[in-house]
């Protein structure tokens, strides 16, 4: 197989910038405790790994392309590092979400062929947001929203972030939640062994969002909404047997036993078939030929995208699996290159 026939769109990579990483660094020097600054504190201390993080994720134009150049990737799709503006008053998450928007567009405009961008809104002020999502993608022309799954705990599947979701299915933007440490409740079961973040608490956190939004009925008010999950699905494809046998098993006895409601809202299809018709997945982070061969049988491929998750994850890594992976030709470029194209709306090469 000749791999540099395959363009290469990697569609979880992570930038910042610096006004909100001078935030993120005043959250981490205060008495905050917060699962999420776990992780910053150590991403920002006096290390040399550290050190050469942050400069990857500030440095979008130089050593970044570099890098790209070395292993054929072609394009970024940028995305802001978690957990964006989530921790921060929502004025100012407001602002400051605009500003980095702003900045992922010129650098786009700079790049055309080189980056695509999604853009960082501020869930905890949800109109705000939804017009941030329309000026987003109407002004801007950025590819989708991302957010770093729940804002002071809360999930999107509570109707106040509904106006989001309303904009995203009008706009056709497609929304990637990314990961972030569980709240503080939940993450204190994982502190000790340091399980709050990539190693176990990023997917189940993440995963538990994508399984609220099907369990609440979302996507029976919002049909055409479409939401991206990194790392093979953060876990839920593993799970969709079990999703279905017991919401229909649960719901069933439950309203046999009460004459009431069920549990859990009525739903119109079976779990899974919302997974494979309103969610895509990415393989961040798993480089692993049994996790993308059982993806593919179970969600297909036209719903799998490939990925690196920049500067977390290595690049040398990512483009050899994908490119020894047991795959079609026809398959690889829907992985690599083509379903991006589609999603995102990434004009192709």
């Amino acid at each position: 197989m000749n791999a540099q026939k395959f363009r290469r769109i990697a569609t979880e990579e992570a930038w910042q910038i610096p006004e909100i990483l001078q935030e993120m660094r005043a959250l981490a020097a205060s008495n905050v405790q917060d699962p999420d600054l776990v992780l910053w504190r150590i991403l920002l201390g006096d290390t040399t790994p550290s050190r050469e993080t942050i400069r990857k994720l500030l440095d979008v134009e130089g050593d970044r392309l570099k890098e790209m150049d070395a292993f054929g990737v072609d394009v970024h799709l940028l995305l802001l590092t978690s957990p964006g503006v989530q921790m921060l008053p929502p004025d100012q998450a407001t602002t400051l979400a605009q500003l980095a928007n702003d900045r992922l567009a010129e650098i786009i405009a700079r790049h055309p062929r080189r980056f695509a961008g999604l853009a960082v809104i501020a869930p905890q002020a949800p109109i705000s947001a939804a017009k941030e999502i329309d000026r987003a993608m109407n002004k801007l022309k950025l590819n989708g929203v991302v957010i770093n799954s729940h804002t002071n705990g809360e999930y999107l599947d509570e109707e106040q972030y509904w106006p989001i979701l309303e904009a995203a299915e009008a706009l056709d933007a497609p929304i990637y939640i990314h990961p972030r440490s569980p709240p503080p409740g939940a993450a204190a079961y994982l502190a000790k062994y340091h399980l709050e973040d990539a190693i176990w608490g990023f997917q189940a956190e993440t995963g538990l969002h994508g399984v609220r939004l099907i369990m609440r009925g979302v996507f029976d008010r919002f049909p055409k909404l479409r939401i991206v999950l990194g790392h093979m699905g953060e876990g839920i494809p593993y799970w969709l047997h079990r999703l279905d046998h017991m919401h229909r098993a649960s719901a069933g006895s439950q309203a046999a036993a009460t004459g009431a409601l069920a549990w859990r809202p009525a739903l119109k299809l079976r779990p899974s078939e919302y997974f494979k018709q309103n969610f895509l997945i990415t393989t961040s982070g798993m480089n692993w030929n049994a996790s993308l061969d059982f993806c593919m049988r179970v969600v297909g491929v036209d719903n799998i995208m490939w990925a690196v998750d920049y500067p977390y994850q290595q690049t040398k890594d990512a483009v050899p699996f994908m490119d020894a992976a047991p795959l079609s030709d026809a398959d690889r470029h829907k992985i690599y290159h083509g379903n991006a194209e589609r999603v995102f709306r990434i004009a192709p090469a």
